[in-house]
C-alpha cells in the first residue's frame, strides 16, 4: 500500500523526533482498532493514558507510534500528542488538492455524510475520504484529517459540538469548500440555552470556507434567516434545500415500491428524478442536501441518484432487521444511536407510514442534553405517537415519565428500567407482522436490545 505518512513527514508536521525511518498506511488512537501498518496515536486520557497501550498496538501490527514518552519500537516523540495530532491534521489538509465538504447540524449529519459518501464514491470510486463513525469532535476531526489520503478527490468531514466555539475550531482545521448544515433542532439546548444559540453555533461552520466556497442551508428551518445572515459574512454562494422557495427542492415526491420515495428535484442548474431507498420524509430532505453538495462540487448528479436508490440502512440510524419468531417474522427498526425531538418525530412518522404490518410498537428511551426543557420536550412526543398509530409503547428509564403521563388511553404503555428489561418485555410482547421502532440517545444502551433481538434473522 502507498504510504499515508512517512516518519519524516510526521516530524515536519509535529516538530517531533523520529526514533528511526518508517512509513505508515493508517492512523488510529484506539488500540482496539489497530490494523497492520497503522500509526498508533497514544492520546492522553482522563481514565487511561494512551502510552499504556503502545505495546499492545505494536503486537496488533502497528508500524509506529506517536508518543510523549519514548517507547520500544518505531515512534515519533512529541511534547504533546493531542497538539501533534492537530498538527498532522493541518498538514494533511494542506497537501490535499481535492474538494472538502464539511457537514454539521442538530439532526441528520451522520446519515447525510454517509449518503453523500455513497454518492461521491460511486462517481470517484476509491478516491473519496470520510470521517468514520461519529468522529466529529475535537479529537475525531483531527484524526479523520490525519487519515485522509493525499490523493483524495473528495473528503467529507462531520463536525459536532456541545458548546459555542467548538465548530469554529473544527472548521479552521477542515477549511471546507462546501459547508452544509442539515437542520437546527433543540439538541444540546442544555448547554446553549436557546434554539437561536444552537443555530449560531452550527453557523460557525461557514467561518473558514475556502475562497468561492458554497454554504448550504435548510430552507424549511425557522432559523433560515439567521443561518443565511451568518453565511453571507463569508460567501456569496449560498444554496438552500428543502421546500418552498429553496434552490434545491422536491417538486414531486411519492412513496416508491420499496417503501422509500420517488422524487423529482429541481436543482440549481438541472432537474433529476431519483429514488431514495431510505424511508421517511426526513430522508427526502437528506437527499436534497446530498444533491446540493454533489452539484456544488461538480460531481455527477445522475450517479448520485443511483447511489441513493441503492443505499442500505445504517447501524443505529435506521437499519432494518427482518426477524423470525414462532409463526412468522416481524420488522425491527434500529434507531438506537441518537435521539432528539426532531429525529424522534421524524422516525415515529415513518413508523406510522410502514406498510404491511398489523401492529406498531415503539421502544423509546430518553433524549439527552435538553436541560430544563427535557420534561416538556419528552411530553411533546405524545401527538406524534398518536398520529403514527402506535398501539404499544415501552418507555425506558425514569426520564420518560413525562411522556408516559401525556399518552392517551389508545396506547398501551409499559415501563422498563433499562435496556435489558426492555428486551425481556419486547420478547414477551412481539408477534408476527409487528413493526418495532427502537430509539433513544446512545447512552441509554438500546443497541443492546437490538443485538439481543437480532440473533434470529429471517
Amino acid at each position: 500500500m502507498t504510504a499515508l505518512w512517512t516518519s519524516a513527514e510526521i516530524e515536519a508536521a509535529t516538530g517531533g523526533h523520529a526514533s528511526a525511518p518508517f512509513e505508515v498506511t493508517g492512523v488510529t488512537f484506539d488500540s482496539r482498532e489497530v490494523a497492520a501498518g497503522d500509526l498508533f496515536v497514544a492520546m492522553p486520557g482522563s481514565i487511561a493514558d494512551g502510552n499504556q497501550f503502545v505495546a499492545g498496538a505494536f503486537a496488533a501490527g502497528a508500524a509506529a507510534a506517536l508518543v510523549s514518552t519514548a517507547v520500544d519500537g518505531p515512534h515519533v516523540l512529541v511534547d504533546d500528542v493531542s497538539q501533534a495530532l492537530g498538527a498532522m491534521a493541518v498538514a494533511a489538509r494542506a497537501r490535499m488538492a481535492g474538494k472538502v465538504i464539511g457537514i454539521t447540524g442538530s439532526v441528520g449529519k451522520t446519515s447525510t455524510k454517509e449518503a453523500l459518501y455513497a454518492a461521491l464514491d460511486r462517481f470517484a470510486r476509491g478516491r473519496v475520504h470520510r470521517s468514520l463513525k461519529s468522529y466529529n469532535n475535537h479529537t475525531g476531526v483531527p484524526l479523520s484529517l490525519a487519515r485522509m489520503p493525499r490523493n483524495a478527490d473528495f473528503a467529507i468531514l462531520e463536525m459536532g459540538m456541545n458548546h459555542a466555539g467548538e465548530i469554529a475550531a473544527l472548521t479552521r482545521l477542515v477549511r471546507p469548500h462546501v459547508a452544509l448544515i442539515t437542520a437546527i433542532a433543540p439538541a444540546h439546548i442544555e448547554h446553549l440555552g436557546s434554539i437561536e444559540a444552537i443555530a449560531d453555533a452550527k453557523a460557525e461552520i461557514f467561518a473558514a470556507l475556502e475562497p468561492a466556497g458554497v454554504a448550504i442551508i435548510p430552507e424549511d428551518s425557522p432559523q433560515r434567516a439567521r443561518l443565511l445572515k451568518a453565511a453571507r459574512r463569508f460567501t456569496d454562494r449560498i444554496v438552500s434545500f428543502g421546500g418552498g422557495e429553496a434552490d434545491v427542492v422536491a417538486i414531486h415526491a411519492v412513496r416508491a415500491d420499496n417503501g422509500g420515495s420517488l422524487v423529482t428535484a429541481r436543482l440549481v442548474e438541472s432537474e433529476l428524478t431519483f429514488t431514495v431507498a431510505q424511508r421517511g420524509d426526513h430522508w427526502v430532505s437528506n437527499s436534497l442536501a446530498v444533491l446540493a453538495a454533489v452539484e456544488a462540487v461538480g460531481a455527477d448528479l445522475a450517479v448520485a441518484g443511483l447511489a441513493l436508490a441503492d443505499m442500505g440502512g445504517l447501524k443505529g440510524r435506521g437499519e432494518r432487521h427482518r426477524l423470525r419468531i414462532s409463526g412468522g417474522d416481524y420488522l425491527l427498526i434500529d434507531e438506537s444511536y441518537n435521539a432528539n425531538p426532531a429525529s424522534m418525530s421524524a422516525t415515529l412518522k415513518a413508523l406510522g407510514e410502514e406498510q404491511g404490518v398489523e401492529r406498531r410498537i415503539a421502544i423509546l428511551g430518553p433524549m439527552r442534553e435538553l436541560g430544563e426543557a427535557a420534561e416538556t420536550l419528552h411530553a411533546a412526543l405524545a401527538p406524534a405517537i398518536a398520529d403514527a398509530g402506535i398501539e404499544h409503547l415501552i418507555l425506558v428509564g425514569a426520564d420518560m415519565e413525562p411522556l408516559a403521563a401525556a399518552i392517551g388511553p389508545a396506547v398501551t404503555v409499559e415501563r422498563a428500567a433499562d435496556a435489558d428489561e426492555a428486551t425481556s418485555r419486547l420478547r414477551a410482547l412481539v408477534r408476527p407482522r409487528d413493526a418495532v421502532l427502537v430509539k433513544a440517545s446512545n447512552s441509554i444502551g438500546l443497541a443492546r436490545l437490538v443485538e439481543a433481538m437480532a440473533g434470529a434473522r429471517a
